[in-house]
C-alpha cells in the first residue's frame, strides 16, 4: 500500500513551510512514528513522523524547497511491497545495484561553485577528483591537486633528455594551489532565521526601544542558593538555578509597573493581567524563546523544571509551535555563553525584554570599604512608546531589590 507524506498543519497562521532535511533516504525502512523530514515554519521547526511503517519512496520535495499545507513530499510503502528504483526493470540486478538519487541519476559528491568552473577549464569529470572538504564535497584546490600530476608528466616530458634526467632525480615540484583554503560556501537563509531577522528588524523600525542597566549584588542568592540547594534537588529532582529567582522578581516588578507587561495594538494599549515569560534558551536552529504560561502560579521548582525541559527539547528541535507562541515578557541570559554586558531586542509586540550576564567577583564599596562581590550586570530594553524612563529605571531597581533580598519574593514588602 501507497501512503501520501503530506505536510501537516501546523499553526493557524502558517500556509507554507521549508523541508529543513530528510532524516531517511529513498528505500530506507522506516517504523512507524520516527521522524522522516524536519519542516522549517516562520515559528518553529517539527517534524513529521511516518504515518505506518514501511519503506521511504518518492521523495518529491528536496531540502531547501517550499510546500505548502497538505501538499504531498513523499510516499511510504507499506506491507511487503517492496518500491522498485526509476527506470529498474524487473530481475535486473545490475541496475539496482548502484545507488541512486531521487532522479534514478548515480549520486555524485557536492560540487562547490569554484571547483566547478575549475573542472570545466581543466575538462575534467567530478569522479576524477578526490573531495576533502566536509561530507566528499569537492574543492577548487581538490582539482588543481588532481590536475598537478598529469601537467608536471606533460611538463616533463617536453623537456631535453639532460633536464628531464634531473626532473626525474629530483622528484616533481611543489604546487601550491592559488587561495587554498579561501573558498566561500553559499547556503540559503532557514525560514526560520529570516523571520527571525524579519521580526528583529521590525522591532527596530517600529518601536521606540531604549535600554537601561544596573548591577546586582548576587551575594544573597547565591548564599540562598547553597544553603537549600542540596534538599531542593533531592525534593524536586532538579537544580534550583537563578533562573526561578528572576522570573519570580520580574513577575514582582511587572505587578507594580504594568505597563512593561502591556502591548501597543495600533492606537491602544492592552495590559494584560496576567504573566507569560518567555525566557530564552538555545536550540538546535539558534536561539528560542519558549513561554512560562501563568508564571505568577508556578513555584521555584516548576519553573526550574518546566525551563530545563525547554532547553532539552529545544536542543533536538522539540519544542512545539504552541510553546513558541505569545509571551508577555522575556527574559534572555547571555551570561551562560560568558556575556558581561548587552542591549537585548524585545520580541515584538511585548514592550520590554530583561537580558542577564556573566556573574563576575568585582571590588565594590560597602560601609566605606573596598570589598569583592558577585556582581551581575542586567539591562532593560524598552519600548519607549509605551514605557517611561522612571518606569524603566523603576523596575530595574525593583528587580535588584528583590533579588539582593531574596526574602521579598516570599512576601509583599
Amino acid at each position: 500500500m501507497r501512503l501520501e507524506l503530506k505536510i501537516p498543519t501546523i499553526g493557524e497562521s502558517i500556509t507554507e513551510v521549508e523541508i529543513g532535511g530528510w532524516l531517511k533516504k529513498n528505500g530506507d525502512t522506516v517504523s512507524k512514528d520516527e521522524p522522516v523530514v524536519s519542516l522549517e515554519s516562520e515559528k518553529a521547526t517539527v517534524e513529521l513522523p511516518a504515518p505506518d511503517s514501511g519503506t521511504l519512496s518518492g521523495i518529491i520535495k528536496q531540502k531547501g524547497d517550499v510546500a505548502k499545507i497538505g501538499e504531498v513530499i513523499g510516499y511510504l510503502e507499506t506491507g511487503n511491497h517492496q518500491p522498485k528504483a526509476p527506470g529498474t526493470k524487473s530481475g535486473d540486478a545490475s541496475s539496482t545495484a548502484k545507488t541512486e538519487s531521487p532522479a534514478g541519476a548515480p549520486a555524485t559528491p557536492r560540487i562547490m561553485p569554484a571547483a566547478q568552473v575549475a573542472l570545466d577549464e581543466r575538462g575534467l569529470r567530478p569522479e576524477q577528483v578526490q573531495g576533502t572538504g566536509p561530507g566528499g564535497r569537492i574543492l577548487k584546490e581538490d582539482v588543481l591537486r588532481s590536475e598537478a600530476p598529469t601537467a608536471q608528466a606533460g611538463a616533463t616530458e617536453n623537456k631535453p633528455p639532460q633536464e628531464r634526467r634531473a626532473a626525474e632525480t629530483q622528484g616533481p615540484e611543489p604546487t601550491q594551489a592559488p587561495n587554498a583554503g579561501r573558498q566561500d560556501e553559499v547556503v540559503p537563509m532557514s525560514r526560520l532565521r529570516r523571520t527571525v531577522a524579519q521580526r528583529l528588524v521590525e522591532a527596530q523600525n517600529t518601536a521606540a526601544l531604549l535600554t537601561t542597566f544596573n548591577e546586582i549584588d548576587m551575594s544573597s542568592a547565591i548564599a540562598l542558593r547553597k544553603e537549600h540547594g542540596e534538599a531542593f534537588q533531592q525534593r524536586y529532582q532538579v537544580k534550583l538555578g537563578f533562573m526561578s529567582f528572576f522570573v519570580k522578581a520580574s513577575i514582582d516588578a511587572l505587578q507594580q509597573f504594568p505597563a512593561l507587561n502591556a502591548e501597543v495594538r495600533d492606537t491602544q494599549i492592552v495590559y494584560h493581567n496576567y504573566y507569560d515569560i518567555g525566557v530564552a534558551v538555545g536550540g538546535g536552529k539558534g536561539l528560542a524563546v519558549p513561554v512560562l504560561r501563568n508564571a505568577e502560579r508556578l513555584s521555584f521548582a516548576q519553573i526550574e523544571l518546566a525551563v530545563g525541559d525547554f532547553a532539552r527539547r529545544a536542543k533536538d528541535n522539540k519544542l512545539k509551535l504552541e510553546e513558541l507562541q505569545g509571551g508577555t515578557f522575556t527574559i534572555s541570559n547571555g551570561g551562560v555563553y560568558g556575556s558581561l554586558l548587552s542591549t537585548p531586542i524585545i520580541n515584538p509586540p511585548q514592550s520590554g525584554i530583561l537580558g542577564l550576564h556573566a556573574i563576575q567577583e568585582r571590588p565594590v564599596a560597602r560601609e566605606g570599604a573596598v570589598v569583592i562581590r558577585p556582581m551581575m550586570y542586567v539591562a532593560l530594553t524598552y519600548d519607549h512608546r509605551l514605557v517611561d524612563g522612571r518606569e524603566a529605571v523603576s523596575f530595574l531597581k525593583r528587580i535588584k531589590d528583590v533579588i539582593e533580598n531574596p526574602a521579598r519574593m516570599l512576601m509583599e514588602v
